[in-house]
């Protein structure tokens, strides 16, 4: 039996030190493939490592005063790992995030004590909104504070060159053939390939970059893309080469498509029991293309590089994958394909005529829909019971909860046949009502003003690829 860990004294300590995994039950053609489970660190991933060197760094170099204040730009769990560090040491945190980031990790950082500040994803480096040129701003304008910037900060690297590559080295018994990584602020890869060219100057450094990111054009050729494109992962790509970032220490490139990615965190759960965030998508898919197409056996190491549980209402789930056009369905070519929850996949919160306002009330805030179709017991659509019954009913007192639905439901409901056409229903959509989809007495499902925008998006996305 594997003897745990001495006891530490802070949760500080348990920075580094993650396991390495063999995957066994996925196809990686004649390679064993590794994963190290940078998701065991305190705060999830591994971030956590540069945090606590950047931060410590700041300190021995006099960059900042007790209960200062560290300010960074971040995709989140940069964020993460320096809230965990500064709390632990007395400092304050502002944090500026891309609006792309998952609502998971920004709650988690606000629960840390952080003070976070949304600003736009979609908008480049010199724009006054672009979110490392914003923290960059603020550490102008707050006193006693210091910009972390883990884009250029050579505690980044240097991090990862004393504790993340020997651990690897040490627990691949010094046989390692290829590692890769993914680059958001190029500390991790820069690190690595600092540390492996001195001690096994054979084993390749490989950057996995998602699709639209202009980083694998610059391995390949010494200069990024021209086109940045946009991409879901959360954490790596880049729209510039980061400072931090070394091309010369890199091997190659992979390039990995959202859907691709995205597909591979999903079978990671369920072929190995690992519940990954989405980066790890990329630098899996990369590493597993490598591994196939290898004829002979090499040994390759990746990274969980964090936890999936920032990503359950995003990556795991697959309503939002739908709405991204990254997880496909049938379609019927008509109204149907509007309805982005099925009645007959149980994807509808409905309520029945026998509820309580009260349950009906409850139902909405649970799953924050602002209506419910109301079934009768032959499953038959009969009514709607939206916000504004609850509030006509109740205003007059609280009692009015106890009012059944089939007393207070609308019945002056729009209700459409799968044939209707969309600028028959648009109408119907006005002032926040739905459509309500019916084939005979089968109710299939309702459409919204989103509902809408989603299927012209998404038909946008098919004429642009």
């Amino acid at each position: 039996m594997t003897q745990p860990p001495a006891p530490v004294s802070n949760i500080l300590e348990r920075i580094g030190n993650t396991p390495m995994l063999e995957l066994k039950r996925m196809d990686t053609g004649p390679c064993q493939l590794f994963v190290k489970l940078e998701s065991e660190n305190p705060a999830g991933s591994v971030k956590d490592r540069m945090a606590i060197e950047m931060i410590e760094a700041a300190e021995r170099h006099g960059d900042i005063a007790p209960g200062g204040t560290f300010i960074e730009a971040t995709a989140g769990n940069t964020g993460l790992g320096l809230a965990l560090v500064a709390a632990q040491k007395g400092y304050k945190l502002v944090l500026v995030i891309p609006d792309k980031m998952s609502q998971d990790k920004i709650l988690h950082l606000r629960a840390m004590g952080a003070e976070v500040i949304l600003t736009r994803s979609d908008v480049k480096k010199g724009h006054p909104e672009y979110y490392a040129d914003m923290a960059q701003r603020l550490a102008t304008e707050i006193p006693n504070s210091f910009f972390v910037d883990q884009f250029s900060n050579p505690a980044n690297p240097d991090a990862h060159e004393a504790t993340t590559a020997p651990e690897i080295w040490e627990q691949m018994e010094h046989q390692v053939d290829a590692i890769f990584v993914g680059v958001g602020s190029g500390g991790t890869i820069t690190g690595l390939g600092r540390f492996f060219r001195k001690h096994s100057p054979g084993t390749k450094i490989i950057l996995a970059d998602p699709e639209g990111s202009v980083l694998a054009e610059a391995v390949a050729t010494g200069s990024p893309a021209s086109e940045v494109g946009s991409w879901v992962i959360e954490g790596i790509g880049e729209d510039y080469i980061p400072p931090n970032m070394d091309l010369s220490l890199i091997d190659g490139a992979y390039v990995i498509p959202d859907a691709e990615a995205l597909a591979v965190i999903r079978e990671l759960l369920l072929r190995e029991g690992i519940l990954a965030g989405t980066s790890t998508g990329t630098l899996l898919g990369a590493a597993l293309r490598y591994c196939r197409e290898q004829s002979a056996p090499k040994r390759v190491v990746t990274f969980v590089a964090d936890t999936g549980n920032k990503y359950l209402s995003k990556a795991y789930n697959d309503y939002w994958l739908m709405d991204q056009g990254l997880l496909k369905r049938d379609e019927k070519g008509n109204i149907y394909d509007l309805i982005s929850r099925r009645h007959k996949d149980r994807g509808v919160v409905v309520a029945r005529p026998a509820d309580t306002l009260l349950t009906a009330y409850n139902q909405l805030k649970l799953y924050d829909v602002s209506q419910l179709p109301v079934l009768g017991e032959d499953g038959k659509l009969v009514g709607l019971v939206d916000e504004n019954v609850i509030l006509k009913a109740t205003a007059p007192g609280i009692e009015g909860f106890k009012v059944s639905v089939a007393e207070a439901m609308r019945t002056d409901i729009s209700v459409f046949a799968p044939s209707a056409q969309l600028d028959e229903i648009l109408p119907a959509l006005e002032g926040g009502n739905v459509a309500l989809i019916t084939e005979g007495d089968e109710f299939l499902g309702l459409i919204s003003r989103i509902d809408v925008l989603t299927y012209l998006r998404g038909q946008l996305r098919k004429a642009e690829s």
